[in-house]
């Protein structure tokens, strides 16, 4: 049976004071998302080292081998492992918020408590994939000797545009979820086509510079562009579209939280 949820909760939508009242919540879903994850599985928790390790290795076979990838001075592997690092948030955060208010519909028709907390969790469970990525950067920068840029003092800055980008649109994406199911069937496609759209596996300087407009509407092209000037010393984007990707992000953030603001109101009724 559902438990009826009061207008007066439902209305709630984004409060500061609330979400960090639940924060408790917030850590207890995180944990109980990173235990699912690994439960019952052969590798348990080493699938979050197999699985950059088997990405970095068919990049390596296909943009550098195959399609003879140049990256300059700069080790293939080390300039791969620092768009990986940057690509594995995103695509861990728009794959599991995307869809986790209808995963977590047993817990929303039963008790009140701040919606946004499902998508936050799923954000802290994602620096798993995130620090473990960071430890093969590590590893590889190491064995190649190279050593990171002086920008590296920017890198805190890139993060957290990182973070914001990507919660941003996990949050959206779980919202429309709820009003139309077929999105969680599009997000892993969504997420395959972002791999390759962003400038993972090869430089954005291999577009050609009539493109980079369109290029650059992705706002996550910007975004690796940095981590790579921050670590490794490669140039950045136009200053026009780094304007663009951070326009874009600070509006993604605002609209995501008001769109979640006004489907939290309805979600138990129609999840």
């Amino acid at each position: 049976m559902k438990t009826v949820i009061s207008a007066k909760q439902r209305g709630l939508g984004l409060n500061l004071p609330e979400l960090f009242r639940y924060r408790d919540l917030l850590f207890l879903l995180a944990y109980r998302d990173y235990r699912v994850r690994y439960a019952q599985t052969l590798l348990g928790f080493a699938w979050a080292f197999v699985q950059p390790l088997l990405t970095l290795i068919v990049f390596i076979l296909v943009f550098n081998k195959a399609a003879r990838v140049e990256t300059g001075d700069i080790p293939y592997p080390v300039f791969v492992m620092t768009g990986m690092w940057a690509w594995s948030y995103l695509s861990f955060v728009l794959t599991q918020a995307g869809q986790s208010l209808v995963t977590s519909s047993h817990l929303i028709t039963k008790v009140y408590f701040p919606r946004l907390l499902i998508p936050l969790g799923k954000s802290l469970v994602a620096f798993i994939d995130f620090s473990v990525t960071f430890l093969f950067l590590v590893f590889l920068m190491i064995l190649y000797r190279y050593v990171p840029s002086g920008n590296i003092i920017t890198l805190p800055f890139w993060i957290i545009a990182l973070v914001a980008l990507s919660l941003a649109a996990g949050i959206w994406l779980s919202a429309l979820t709820i009003r139309f199911r077929d999105v969680q069937l599009v997000i892993p496609f969504l997420v395959q086509m972002g791999l390759y759209f962003s400038p993972v596996a090869y430089p954005s300087s291999r577009i050609p510079e009539q493109y980079h407009g369109l290029f650059y509407l992705n706002p996550m092209a910007s975004v690796i562009d940095g981590f790579r000037w921050a670590l490794l010393g490669t140039p950045l984007p136009d200053t026009g579209y780094l304007v663009y990707s951070f326009g874009f992000i600070l509006i993604l953030v605002i609209s995501s939280i008001y769109f979640f603001k006004r489907t939290e109101r309805i979600v138990a009724d129609i999840i």
